[in-house]
């Protein structure tokens, strides 16, 4: 191979790579804890769940259709939505995301330990809690 193929051979194995890692990280694990109607609001409902992000675990961009509220219990988590910053969440703080919000970041910050967090989604009876982003 000669200079320039060199390069874009290790361009290409380099991207495959980042592919595949990202295709490897670990999934979140979503649990739902409670769901209740809101008579007061014709067709909308409140979800509570909660998820936890094993080490190295990254969300693919989403949306939520709903308004939802973060709570961290355990860990370090990054959050960010398109347009606004990043930031790096610990337990006692919170996080907020409205219905028009697309997640760009949700992940675990830690490549060694588990971050946990409570999500209030409140939502369309109708709607998924996530519909990802293309």
């Amino acid at each position: 191979m000669q200079g320039f193929e060199r390069v874009k051979f290790a361009l290409a194995l380099g991207c495959a790579a980042l592919v595949n890692a990202a295709q490897a990280a670990p999934q979140a694990i979503v649990k739902e804890l409670m769901t209740k109607p809101l008579p007061e609001y014709p067709g909308k409902e409140a979800l509570m769940i909660s998820v936890e992000y094993p080490p190295g675990a990254v969300d693919p961009v989403h949306r939520h259709d709903a308004h939802a509220y973060v709570y961290v219990l355990e860990g370090t988590i990054v959050m960010q939505v398109k347009g606004g910053k990043a930031v790096t969440l610990k337990p006692g703080d919170t996080f907020y995301e409205g219905p028009d919000d697309i997640h760009t970041v949700g992940r675990n910050a830690s490549n060694t330990k588990r971050a946990k967090f409570i999500v209030l989604l409140l939502k369309d009876k109708d709607k998924p809690v996530l519909t990802p982003e293309k």
